[in-house]
């Protein structure tokens, strides 16, 4: 099991995006101090710092008005829960949230997490955005019979995290 060395707890606010099943990126990043949303736009104690987007918006509003036609790249079209892309990493971040109480159909979808970033980072390499894939959890996933997918998920270049995104990770600022 991986060890969240990226803050949490009791600091989860200062330190991290908390996530409930009903949770979405931007109610997550206006829940911290200094952090607006305007459209898909974000900004941090007024200044520009990326754009957030969910499912067709992330074609719709970064990847089309830049000249990447889903179509001519890869042979179907993936729509991510969540994405936010940092202007100064040149990242996009592509999330996915996985949360149940029972064993189920998702297990399986766990383990496309390689296929899957290698299919968006065809989608962004020709604007020189790099792709990182990460998972947030429940604690459901903690259990011990989901140790080899997770295990899997960190060999294929991807993450997980239960509950939280730790704000560090994703290289957005933060109020000391």
């Amino acid at each position: 099991m991986a060890k969240n060395i990226y803050g949490g707890g009791s600091q989860t606010n200062a330190n991290g995006l908390k996530f409930e099943q009903e949770t979405d990126l931007r109610d997550a990043l206006l829940k911290i101090p200094g952090y607006a949303v305007q459209g898909n736009t974000l900004y941090f104690n007024g200044n520009f710092i990326g754009t957030i987007a969910c499912k067709h918006d992330l074609y719709r509003v970064l990847l089309e008005p830049n000249g990447v036609n889903h179509k001519e790249v890869i042979s179907k079209k993936l729509l991510p829960d969540e994405a936010i892309y940092l202007e100064s990493t040149k990242t996009v971040f592509i999330i996915e949230k996985k949360f149940q109480n029972v064993a189920g159909s998702v297990d399986e979808k766990l383990q496309t997490c390689g296929f899957k970033k290698r299919q968006y980072s065809k989608l962004f390499s020709p604007l020189g955005i790099r792709v990182e894939y990460l998972y947030i959890f429940n604690d459901w996933f903690s259990h011990p019979q989901y140790k080899d997918v997770l295990d899997f998920i960190l060999e294929n270049n991807c993450y997980y995290f239960f509950n939280e995104i730790p704000l560090n990770f994703l290289g957005l600022p933060h109020m000391n």
